[in-house]
């Protein structure tokens, strides 16, 4: 069964597309089988995967609103040594989402489209929107984990303490699977004291939570996008593909240790 990580964070301009892009491709260069979820009407995952999000003819649009199955929607990425299937999504998003308002039960519809697919991937990722609307819950609610970029800055702390009280509700009412799969550092510069300051803080309050590993501010990594590919692809000898590389041996590591826990309890 594929474990469903939600990448969330309500602040946005944190790298939380860029890591559900680059993530997902860097474990599929591994040989695991991932899905990535573009939930986000802004579509950045679909175009900086190099889909045209102008001729999609089916997107997650129609899957949360009923009018397609997810199998229709999802789309092979065939890059070099690290292929990977999208589920695409378009400015239409924010149309369903209105339309979902008055729904019944709108806050599992993208449970719901998963149950027949779930099977075929071992990581299924899911690009939230910044922000705590309908379908940041959709994928709350789908979800076994949340992994949350952030920068080390003190207003990041801040959206963090919102999220993790909003994961803690979700938790509650809707999904009491849901856990914090971790906390990723982006746009990480070693070279500043407020950096340090407030990575320390996290490391202090939210322990092994915390990934080791580390996204650096790079420019090939920004530059990615704009080609159409992950930077695993684009340039896989940067710093930032090989920061992506080593986060996705961390949450194979962490995913395989929690494995006898999880036997054991």
């Amino acid at each position: 069964m594929g474990h469903i990580i939600a990448v969330a964070n309500q602040k946005g301009g944190v790298g939380k597309t860029t890591t559900a892009v680059n993530l997902a491709a860097s474990l599929a260069a591994t040989r695991r089988r991932v899905l990535l979820i573009d939930l986000d009407p802004q579509s950045n995952a679909t175009t900086g995967c190099g889909v045209n999000k102008h001729k999609l003819r089916t997107s997650m649009a129609d899957v949360l609103l009923d009018e397609a199955p997810l199998a229709d929607v999802i789309r092979r990425l065939d890059f070099d040594q690290a292929s990977f299937d999208i589920a695409p999504t378009s400015g239409d998003l924010t149309t369903a989402e209105v339309r979902l308002v008055t729904e019944f039960g709108r806050e599992h519809r993208l449970k719901k489209a998963l149950e027949p697919v779930v099977d075929k991937y071992d990581y299924i990722f899911v690009d939230c929107p910044p922000a705590l609307n309908l379908l940041t819950v959709n994928a709350l609610s789908a979800a076994h984990g949340v992994l949350i970029p952030m920068q080390c800055e003190y207003f990041a702390l801040e959206g963090l303490s919102a999220l993790t009280e909003t994961i803690r509700r979700i938790r509650e009412t809707v999904n009491p699977r849901l856990k914090v799969e971790g906390i990723l550092r982006t746009l990480y510069d070693p070279r500043s004291n407020l950096t340090s300051d407030v990575s320390g803080q996290l490391i202090m309050h939210f322990k092994d939570q915390v990934y080791r590993t580390v996204i650096p501010r790079n420019v090939r990594l920004a530059e990615a996008p704009s080609h159409g590919s992950p930077v695993l692809v684009y340039d896989r000898a940067s710093r930032g593909a090989l920061a992506y590389l080593a986060l996705a041996g961390e949450v194979i590591r962490r995913e395989q240790a929690a494995v006898p826990e999880a036997a054991a309890s």
